[in-house]
C-alpha cells in the first residue's frame, strides 16, 4: 500500500490556549494512531488573536480513516475543533 501526507487544522477555543504544548500533544496523539515520525507543523492566523495549529504527517493508506485520530485530538483541553483539510498519496 502506498503512503498519504494528511493535513489537519487543530482549532483552539481561545486565543490564550498554548499552541506549542497543544502541538507537542496532538503529535504524541498521530504516534499513538499510525507510528508516523514525519511531521510538519506551522501556525496560520484567523482572526481578532485566535491562530490555528496546522500539522502534516504521513501514514500509511492501509489504516484507512482518521476519524478515530481526529476524536482524540478534539478531546484535548483547548481544542475547539479538528478538521482534515487533505490527504494525498506520497509519491516516491
Amino acid at each position: 500500500m502506498a503512503r498519504v501526507v494528511v493535513s489537519l487544522r487543530i482549532m483552539p477555543n481561545s486565543p490564550s490556549v498554548d499552541l506549542s504544548r497543544l502541538e507537542s500533544q496532538a503529535k504524541k496523539e498521530i504516534v499513538r494512531f499510525c507510528s508516523s515520525e514525519e511531521f510538519k507543523a506551522s501556525i496560520e492566523p484567523i482572526a481578532f488573536g485566535l491562530k490555528a495549529l496546522n500539522l502534516l504527517f504521513v501514514m500509511e493508506e492501509s489504516i484507512g480513516t482518521t476519524e478515530k485520530l481526529e476524536k482524540a485530538i478534539a478531546e484535548l483541553e483547548g481544542v475547539e475543533s479538528v478538521e482534515v483539510t487533505d490527504v494525498r498519496r506520497a509519491v516516491g
